[in-house]
């Protein structure tokens, strides 16, 4: 059996497989949602379920970052549930289903890669990316009337730094950028004087908003230095968290009073101890 072959089999039984689980998780959830069901599930809403689906997500981030193969398909079933709830919801008031959530994402997916499944060609990644942008154009003038923007579709509920990283990458789709990294790299110098200068005259909404040019900027730099900014940011708060406790431990073993301030010395001299173990 060939190559080809092989993956054409694993591929229908994935289907086949996917189809029955699917299947099975939506039947649940309108067990779980209907007469004699389960008294929580009936009584939520999709505004009541809002917080559930960012909880999720992020917890579905934690089990990556934590490099949990195991955690991650779980948690990634825990969000997968939100989705099924929130279509039964929608099912129910005679709106939409499951079936027209997937149908609608692949019917996106099929008509923005015309390369794939149509006669488009596209060459390399940044030409699929060049392509990808054109078509969400046309999307939005045929949904809305009118021509939209580019930066259409950042969700103003997301992350700060998730949004920023997204309105840089968005805007270089035009041309709006700088050539590479060290743009950036400059700009946050710029920026840190502009702040440093609002910092000298005591002017609070200067400060408030050059300080959040730096962190544009800084954004910007992590994005042509290809390191997800929310990642990092993330992970050097796990190394904080973990010198810090290893901070608290040294206090304890010295006989210092749990929350109780210390010396700034000894509280320097240890987080070095620390930071070099």
């Amino acid at each position: 059996m060939s190559q080809e072959t092989q993956n054409s089999v694993a591929i229908e039984r994935l289907q086949q497989r996917s189809a029955e689980a699917i299947r099975r998780l939506v039947a649940i959830m309108a067990r779980l949602r209907g007469p004699g069901g389960c008294p929580w599930d009936r009584e939520q809403t999709l505004d009541s379920l809002k917080p559930y689906l960012i909880e999720e997500a992020y917890e579905v981030l934690e089990a990556m970052d934590a490099g949990d193969s195991r955690e991650h398909c779980e948690e990634l079933g825990d969000l997968l549930l939100q989705i099924v709830f929130h279509a039964e919801i929608a099912r129910e008031e005679g709106r939409w289903d499951f079936a027209d959530v997937a149908d609608a994402i692949s019917d996106k997916l099929i008509h923005r890669h015309p390369h794939v499944f149509g006669e488009a060609e596209a060459r390399d990644a940044a030409e699929v990316e060049k392509n990808w942008a054109r078509l969400k154009a046309e999307e939005r003038t045929k949904k809305k009337g009118r021509p939209g923007s580019v930066l259409d579709g950042i969700p103003r509920q997301a992350p700060a730094l998730l949004r920023a990283e997204r309105t840089g990458e968005k805007a270089s789709r035009i041309g709006f950028d700088w050539p590479d990294a060290e743009g950036p790299r400059a700009k946050i110098d710029e920026e840190l004087a502009e702040l440093d200068r609002a910092i000298a005259e005591g002017d609070r909404e200067a400060v408030f908003r050059e300080l959040g040019d730096v962190l544009f900027s800084v954004a910007n730099l992590a994005r042509h230095l290809r390191v997800p900014p929310e990642d990092a940011l993330r992970a050097a708060l796990r190394r904080f968290e973990e010198r810090f406790h290893k901070l608290e431990e040294k206090l304890r073993q010295e006989g210092h009073p749990p929350g109780a301030p210390a010396e700034i010395e000894r509280l320097e001299a240890i987080w070095q101890e620390v930071k070099s173990g």
